[in-house]
């Protein structure tokens, strides 16, 4: 039951953050004078509307996702006489793209509300060392999803053989940087025999050289594979707790972070497609794969059912800050596309304005229609992709 409550209240919680960047849409438009005819939560059939000076708001059948109509968006959007004064494209260019970046700037915001709530609510995790070492056991085989196998004079510890210690830091395995746990882990597994590590102890990084062994784990599925072992544990992070005051610098500093992984998330992001088949396919979950909104909900549902709701709150501000980046990459039809296209035709009409010209017409949208549909084509496939195997295959981080 408390799976489920989770599960619920996380989608409820992506449903609330989606009808606050359309309303952002919506107040910075209405703000600038800007028609806003539709504010939509949802999609398909309409389950109730009311009206309200010149916009329609309500409610559709289908959550998943949600709209905010303002007259005159592209070219492409024919417009009456009457909000022809009040379309999108009349207003200066700098107003356009505070009314495309409210959506974003509002999934920002939450997310930074959800870390402020975290910090003094339960307090913040100490990140600072995610690859430090909290022991060092033997490489022992997998005999069950929650047990594995007593260590034994017959078991190999290759990272006690190696000289690893707790406490220190995995840095690097067979030359690749493994920044954060998961990196260490999938590292390992494809590792065999003699491996070049780099640990950090006490501020110097020590090379060392791990015979990496082969052991067994199981999948999702029950299948026993076999991948490298060396026997070392992470140390837990550490929570630093915070007050009302002292939660804000901690909070805008833990932001930046969380930004600069989004930004790394996306741009690695095509590597983890083979992944996500693999993962359909029956092997292990990389919990480095992207995930949907169900495979969010997922892990939602299993922090509400530990009770762990720190980390419920931690995850939808995650999901939060990647919304918010994602929507602004310069491709359409992302609201990120729409800010480039604006800010080309400034530039363009300042260009022709120094040469003498008069400005050019708004943008063609007919023209980029072929790459539009091609990226909403590819965005369709990698997102039923990340479903099937949300769903197949779930990332379970608890068990």
């Amino acid at each position: 039951m408390a799976f489920w409550l989770g599960v619920i209240l996380f989608a409820l919680g992506i449903a609330i953050s989606i009808a606050l960047h359309e309303a952002g849409h919506l107040l910075t438009a209405k703000w600038f004078g800007m028609r806003v005819r539709r504010y939509f939560i949802g999609f398909g059939p309409r389950i109730f509307s009311f009206r309200r000076g010149d916009t329609e708001y309500g409610l559709k059948a289908i959550p998943a996702g949600g709209f905010c109509d303002i007259a005159g968006m592209t070219a492409l959007d024919p417009i009456t006489a009457e909000e022809a004064p009040r379309a999108f494209f009349r207003k200066p260019t700098w107003q356009r793209v505070v009314v495309l970046s409210a959506g974003s700037a509002t999934h920002f915001m939450v997310g930074i509300l959800l870390l402020y709530v975290l910090a003094v609510g339960w307090g913040l995790v100490d990140n600072s060392r995610p690859t430090a070492i909290a022991a060092v056991s033997c490489a022992a085989d997998q005999v069950s999803p929650t047990e594995y196998a007593p260590c034994g004079p017959d078991v190999a510890s290759p990272a006690q053989a190696a000289g690893l210690r707790p406490g220190d830091e995995i840095v690097a395995v067979a030359g690749t940087p493994t920044p954060a746990w998961a990196d260490v882990v999938t590292a390992i597994r494809d590792a065999r025999g003699p491996t070049p590590i780099v640990v950090e102890r006490d501020g110097v990084d020590v090379p060392v050289t791990v015979d990496v062994v082969a052991a067994k784990r199981l999948t999702t599925t029950g299948e026993t594979i076999e991948v490298g072992a060396i026997g070392v544990s992470q140390q837990p992070p550490q929570v630093v707790h915070y007050g009302p005051l002292t939660a804000i610098p901690a909070t805008f500093e833990l932001t930046g972070e969380m930004f600069g992984r989004v930004w790394e998330g996306i741009l690695a992001f095509p590597q983890k497609i083979p992944a996500l088949v693999d993962a359909i396919a029956g092997q292990p979950r990389d919990e480095n794969t992207p995930i949907s909104v169900v495979g969010a909900s997922i892990i939602g549902g299993d922090a509400a059912e530990r009770g762990l709701w720190e980390f419920f709150i931690f995850l939808l501000a995650a999901l939060n800050f990647f919304v918010g980046v994602f929507n602004l990459l310069p491709l359409l039809p992302l609201d990120g596309g729409h800010i480039m296209v604006n800010l080309y035709e400034r530039a363009r009409d300042w260009t022709r304005a120094r040469l003498g010209k008069v400005p050019m017409p708004p943008v063609d949208y007919t023209r980029l229609l072929p790459i539009t549909f091609a990226l909403i084509m590819v965005g369709g496939a990698v997102s039923l992709l990340t479903l099937t195997a949300d769903i197949v295959n779930p990332i379970r981080p608890f068990e």
